[in-house]
């Protein structure tokens, strides 16, 4: 009975053994999975970087103002001035809808069996 003991115990020191040395295999490829995922957005966030500096220095107010200028012929783009705005009282909003009563009582039913006149 004993080394039935010994036998039994040796096998779950065994499989533990597998289980711990596959659980430490498969938490170093996630950690490493991690680290290049970690390496892939800082690589994006640095190329988001470049694309946004890009972005400002092509949208230069002096840039654009060049560029209109130069394609007048074809765009014919004027500077934005105060009185192309409208007011507020040109604006044509559509007219408000009639309100309608939520009930209608002229014309009530009683079921209530208790009548009005007593």
């Amino acid at each position: 009975m004993r080394s039935l003991v010994y036998i039994l115990s040796a096998c779950a020191v065994i499989a533990l053994a597998f289980w711990a040395y596959r659980e430490n295999y498969l938490t170093q490829r996630a950690v490493a999975e991690s680290e290049r995922l970690q390496q892939e957005i800082g690589a994006a966030r640095a190329r988001l970087a470049v694309l946004r500096a890009e972005w400002a220095y092509l949208n230069r107010p002096d840039r654009l103002r060049s560029l209109a200028e130069l394609n007048y012929d074809t765009l014919q783009l004027l500077p934005l001035g105060a009185s192309q705005f409208g007011q507020v009282d040109q604006v044509g909003f559509p007219p408000e809808p009639a309100r309608k009563p939520q009930f209608d009582l002229r014309n009530s039913v009683d079921v209530s069996g208790v009548e009005e006149g007593r």
